[in-house]
């Protein structure tokens, strides 16, 4: 640092102004400070950094899915984000959510090193667990009931389902039937209760929902199902691709869509507008949930304070796939 402070005219204040990044430093300065680092080949030593500094610029992430639309554009949210604000990310995946499994994660992020944690595991079995989250890393979650205790970020789930049960009865069905995600799936749970509340609230029928695991194959199990029932006219999928899967078992069964039947789905796929017909699904915004979740944890690191963030809303995007219900 002394000898591009030197080449720079500048005090050696001031470079590390610049290397921080603290402080105020003139543009002109700057630029004379950062062409001397390149000119010597200066690189900040980022270990002596940490130890000055306390922070190691790095975030750890442990998530338990990679295989869901959601899980991937959220992943991919959370390094652009990291990235503009001048950190790295450390990714642990498990392979459970059971407790071993899990501590087994934070025990790999203490080594590495790491300021602080988000969690993106959508299943109960985290809140069953009995693990001990470290008290000197913060951590902010993604998906999950542990909200109520950390910083929580999510999709407005029960929103969305909402959007997609009132446009099929809107259109008018007189129920609604739902092929739900996995049993130990938050998201899946508050899809499942707010078509559940709304079909309740509209004086209407429950059917009882069809199981399935977010795959198009499990969606065309359950579409199986359905094109036996006569009654059925139309139909909630907790999410696209199992939105898919049933648009399939119909054609397959020489039903018409949405003639015959009406499907919505949910997640918002770029693919799903080039289905036939092109799917009604309910668009989530997982680049903003990834973002958020950055968000409220450096915030945590810079103040101290836990940040509250509002569920990020959803949209419904209405395509072919839906109409009213043919009269019979």
């Amino acid at each position: 640092m002394e000898d591009v402070a030197r080449e720079a005219g500048v005090s050696g204040q001031t470079v590390s102004r610049v290397v921080n990044a603290r402080g105020y430093v003139g543009a002109t300065t700057r630029v004379r400070v950062e062409a001397a680092m390149q000119s010597l080949g200066y690189r900040p030593n980022s270990a002596a950094r940490a130890l000055r500094s306390g922070r190691f610029r790095t975030i750890g992430v442990v998530m338990f899915s990679f295989s869901s639309y959601g899980n991937q554009r959220t992943l991919d949210a959370i390094a652009v984000r990291a990235s503009q604000m001048g950190y790295a990310l450390t990714l642990i995946p498990v392979e459970s959510s059971a407790t071993e499994t899990v501590v087994g994660a934070f025990r790999r992020l203490e080594e590495h090193a790491v300021d602080g944690v988000i969690i993106v595991i959508e299943a109960h079995q985290l809140d069953e667990a009995e693990v001990e989250i470290p008290d000197t890393l913060p951590v902010v979650f993604v998906d999950s009931n542990r909200g109520t205790e950390l910083p929580f970020v999510d999709t407005d789930q029960a929103q969305g389902a909402t959007l997609a049960t009132e446009h099929l009865l809107d259109l008018g069905h007189s129920t609604v039937w739902h092929i739900a995600g996995p049993a130990k799936s938050y998201s899946a749970e508050r899809r499942r209760d707010a078509w559940r509340t709304t079909l309740e609230s509209r004086d209407r029928a429950v059917p009882e929902p069809i199981p399935g695991d977010w795959s198009a194959a499990s969606g065309y199990e359950a579409g199986v199902q359905l094109r036996e029932i006569d009654a059925v006219t139309a139909v909630f999928a907790a999410n696209d691709q199992m939105a898919i899967g049933v648009l399939r078992a119909f054609r397959e069964a020489g039903l018409d869509v949405p003639g015959d039947v009406s499907i919505v789905g949910f997640d918002g796929l770029p693919d799903a507008a080039q289905l036939w017909p092109p799917l009604t699904t309910v668009q989530q915004h997982p680049e903003r949930v990834g973002a958020l979740a950055v968000d409220a944890l450096l915030s945590e690191l810079d103040s101290g304070e836990q940040l509250r963030t509002p569920l990020v809303g959803t949209e419904l995007i209405i395509r072919s796939s839906t109409a009213p219900p043919r009269t019979r």
